[in-house]
């Protein structure tokens, strides 16, 4: 079992996706079972899948930046790119409960949290709050959200209902 990082930047800690196409498929081919940690590129995370990674590993931020979920459309395009045979892991940028709650909601498969939990005030009370998030956040996604629509929409029935001139 092998995570993958090809770290193309010191700074940013972003992956350099160029090869790390390269470095899954030649330790995929070698009998390795790859984890590759990657950008919320949608066609790079398809590629690693298809290559055969055993979990395609996005970021939804820097390493360790704590700020949570920046691009949740990507993320969620990742999600439609990638069979769901292949777990999906959040990588990267979780920084509280409700960041992991998004994640699963989108349908992600599970979450890698670091520095969320080292980095807290009191670490114990945020890793049982991010483990009560992803479960959440999993019941939600499994529940299926109500579609989100640009107008009001009553939710109560028109009989019954009283007209009043002035």
């Amino acid at each position: 079992l092998v995570k993958l990082e090809v770290i193309g930047d010191d700074e940013t800690l972003l992956p350099d996706t160029e090869q790390l196409l390269k470095a899954a498929r030649q330790l995929v081919d070698d009998g390795f079972t790859v984890l590759a940690y990657v950008n919320d590129d949608p066609i790079v995370c398809r590629k690693l899948a298809r290559l055969g990674c055993a979990a395609v590993m996005p970021g939804g931020a820097p390493i360790g930046s704590g700020q949570g979920l920046l691009n949740p459309y990507n993320l969620r395009l990742i999600r439609e790119e990638v069979p769901s045979d292949v777990p999906l892991i959040v990588d990267a940028g979780v920084g509280t409960a409700s960041d992991a709650a998004q994640a699963m909601e989108l349908g992600y498969d599970g979450l890698l949290v670091n520095t969320a939990i080292s980095g807290a005030k009191h670490p114990v009370k945020m890793a049982e709050a991010m483990r009560k998030a992803t479960e959440a956040g999993r019941r939600a996604y499994e529940a299926g959200r109500t579609p989100r629509r640009r107008y009001a929409q009553a939710s109560s029935p028109d009989e019954g209902r009283v007209e009043i001139d002035d």
